[in-house]
């Protein structure tokens, strides 16, 4: 497991190991207000050796951002004490942190505010809430920036913007959800663009050493056929505005990592990011889990157990330099201690994930 325990740097940033901890969303903070349990649940895995540790995705100051109940917030000044609280317990524990900053965009559910998003459909191509204006559009950028400053203000050691799975930055990559004709929409630079001007203001409204990581997907809540590029052309065409807007590292969200990206190469998505960006990546999909398990529909995580499996296959990639980093999401939930497991080589002694672990921040 060397590889897996070597230290690595993104500007200003330098974590201990590999392992990463994937966001996932939690719903434990009442009110938007992330409370003293989830900054221990946080600290547990920051003591357990966890290099670094992404937060669940949280709302930025935007009406139309939230969907779902208590869900942290990353603005107000009750919100961003908590998040204060859950930096101070990380680095206390030996950890680093970054936010997840959140805009729901066509998935948001209920009426009002609307969701708004780039042509105002939803991600079944159904009209769905309203496109949004270029007012609209500098707004939602303003807001992202203010969030990272905070963050930068707080003591996180970097952010990362949350564009996949059909949620707003992600509807303007898509074609499926992004039918403008002015310059947000058209050929794949253009469905960047939005992106690219949130990395942008963000770069300008924090340090330069400060880490701007960026999540992307091809697949959607629901819609897991759905790709944002057809082949690594168009994936080229998308990576080129916003690695040039100043994003440090890509995130490449996958339920499987160990599945080829495009035909006629072993290369994941993130392997494919990082070939094509130049950009360090993070992979992320099943680690540690039965490769048998969800080859079905997403929800399956939300209601069945899962066995566990070997990480041979995903060090070797690692060593390959296939990519730089490895997310962890499912299997440290249920095994807080995961990430010093994996490292002593002692993964027999996990447990298997139980979707009961959902209702509680062990």
């Amino acid at each position: 497991m060397a590889t897996l325990d070597e230290p690595f740097t993104l500007g200003d940033l330098t974590v201990p190991n590999r392992i990463v901890m994937a966001p996932m969303t939690r719903m434990q903070s009442v009110g938007g207000v992330p409370g003293p349990d989830v900054a221990e649940y946080y600290a547990r895995r920051a003591a357990h050796q966890v290099g670094l540790i992404i937060t669940e995705g949280t709302y930025i100051n935007r009406a139309a951002a939230a969907a779902y109940d208590n869900v942290p917030c990353f603005y107000g000044e009750e919100s961003l004490a908590g998040w204060a609280h859950v930096v101070r317990r990380v680095h206390q524990a030996g950890g680093r942190i970054i936010p997840q900053l959140w805009h729901t965009g066509a998935a948001r559910f209920g009426t009002e505010p609307p969701a708004e998003g780039p042509s105002g459909l939803g991600l079944d191509g159904a009209p769905a809430g309203r496109a949004m204006t270029r007012r609209d559009i500098d707004e939602t950028v303003a807001a992202f920036a203010e969030a990272a400053a905070a963050a930068e203000r707080l003591g996180f050691d970097g952010v990362e913007l949350h564009g996949a799975h059909g949620y707003l930055i992600d509807d303007f990559l898509w074609r499926g959800t992004n039918r403008r004709t002015d310059r947000y929409g058209g050929d794949p630079a253009s469905r960047a663009r939005f992106g690219a001007e949130i990395v942008q203001a963000i770069r300008a409204a924090v340090g330069p050493g400060f880490p701007v990581l960026f999540r992307l997907s091809q697949w959607k809540v629901d819609h897991y056929e759905a790709r944002i590029a057809e082949n690594p052309d168009e994936l080229a065409q998308l990576l080129a505005p916003l690695t040039e807007a100043g994003v440090d590292a890509f995130h490449a969200s996958t339920r499987r990592y160990w599945l080829p990206e495009f035909d006629g190469s072993p290369l994941n998505l993130a392997g494919w990011v990082r070939k094509l960006s130049g950009r360090p990546a993070v992979t992320v999909g099943s680690v540690g889990l039965d490769q048998q398990y969800g080859v079905g529909e997403f929800a399956q995580g939300f209601t069945e157990q899962a066995g566990l499996t070997g990480i041979e296959e995903l060090v070797a990639r690692l060593e390959r330099d296939e990519f730089d980093l490895v997310a962890v999401g499912r299997t440290l939930l249920a095994n807080p201690d995961w990430a010093a497991k994996a490292l002593r080589g002692e993964l027999a002694q996990t447990v298997p994930y139980d979707p009961a672990v959902l209702k509680t921040l062990v």
